[in-house]
């Protein structure tokens, strides 16, 4: 009998006991864009969390070294060499963003696409201008151009002045992946508002800022993100920056020059 009710009541233990499964349809953000427009290049978010958060996004790392790209679960570092460096989980970030990929619906484009053409289709295509959305379009590309931006040292130039001595990479007849992620007006000063945009080859060697695209005949995956979370960080420059200021000139100088 006394094994009965054991057993009967391990039966209803289990019964009660739920798996919580993580809530992928978050965006995960590591500090604000303002605050890497101003210079602050340090943070304490590392890759191993970052991977913790999210298989896909974009961002940079401490001292402002490269441009970050993450796509299905590796994280890499496109530094002004040219070249995607896969990142250990020690690696740190001042800015990042991260989302788990699930795509929700595909959008097709026909025909020859640029880099404005395309966030004109999408913006057509979209619901919602009011949530994130994360994209990924996987393919041959008729041209791509990418940039990096220099490790800088202390004490830390803004952003657009950085920006002023990147490198600039280009690729012609080219398969890779676009990472990219449209984000609400309202973000203004926490994230960039509207598109950005890094790339990636397909063999993980080579990559950066997107700057330029001419593609053609192309599918787009599209995750519709409605949860956001940022994190801040715990210390250091960003607690004595002057965030006061409208940068919005500045963004648009560095997203897209």
């Amino acid at each position: 009998m006394k094994k009965l009710l054991l057993l009967i009541l391990a039966v209803l233990m289990v019964g009660c006991t739920t798996v919580e499964k993580p809530n992928k349809d978050v965006l995960f953000q590591v500090s604000t864009i303002d605050a890497l427009l101003a210079g602050v290049y340090d943070g304490e978010i590392s890759v191993a969390e970052l991977n913790q958060n999210g298989d896909f996004g974009i961002g940079t790392f401490n001292s402002l070294d490269g441009e970050m790209v993450a796509v299905d679960g590796n994280i890499y570092k496109i530094r002004t060499d040219g070249v995607a460096y896969l990142m250990g989980d020690e690696e740190k970030t001042p800015f990042a963003v991260m989302t788990f990929f699930e795509p929700d619906e595909k959008v097709f484009m026909t025909g020859e696409i640029d880099y404005n053409e395309l966030q004109e289709y999408l913006d057509n295509a979209l619901g919602s201008k009011n949530i994130f959305y994360a994209f990924r379009i996987q393919g041959e590309f008729d041209y791509i151009k990418t940039r990096s931006v220099p490790k800088q040292s202390r004490p830390y130039p803004k952003l657009v002045d950085a920006v002023a001595k990147q490198a600039i990479f280009e690729f012609k007849d080219v398969k890779g992946t676009i990472i990219g992620f449209r984000s609400p007006d309202y973000v203004d000063g926490i994230n960039v508002p509207g598109y950005h945009i890094h790339f990636i080859t397909d063999d993980r060697k080579a990559g950066g800022h997107l700057l330029s695209v001419q593609m053609k005949d192309i599918t787009v995956e599209v995750d519709h993100t409605t949860d956001f979370y940022m994190t801040l960080p715990k210390q250091g420059d960003f607690y004595d920056i002057d965030l006061s200021e409208d940068k919005q000139e500045e963004l648009t100088k560095v997203e897209k020059d």
